[in-house]
């Protein structure tokens, strides 16, 4: 049974998985998920302990948990906020120049499910 999150951690997992789906590491992806956290200051998550859940996923399991906490999230988070961490994912996904194929879907769902039209990309 999943338990719910704060969108902290919601948006910690959530950024992880966007900053895997294209198999490339990026230091500019890093510090965005950093400067995400820096926002969210000063609430503090354990990133060990959220490292050690995010990294024993699957690659088959991350579009259900991405999905489950996109929905922790979206209850945790006002629309403001949405739109906000919508902008930290566009930015992370764009960090190294290229949005994939893999990326664009994950950002659609977040668009999609939280019914966001894509102003910016």
């Amino acid at each position: 049974m999943h338990k719910r999150t704060n969108k902290t951690i919601a948006g910690y997992h959530l950024l992880m998985i966007l900053s895997a789906v294209d198999f490339k590491f990026s230091v500019d992806g890093d510090m965005i998920v950093r400067e995400f956290l820096v926002q969210e200051f000063p609430f503090h998550i354990n990133l060990d302990k959220e490292m050690d859940i995010i990294s024993s996923l699957r690659q088959e399991d991350w579009e259900a948990h991405f999905l489950k906490y996109m929905d922790d999230f979206y209850e945790d988070a006002t629309e403001e906020e949405r739109l906000n961490f919508i902008q930290f994912a566009l930015k992370l996904c764009k960090a190294d120049d290229v949005i994939t194929s893999k990326e664009n879907y994950y950002l659609n769902l977040l668009f999609d499910t939280w019914n966001i039209e894509n102003k910016d990309a």
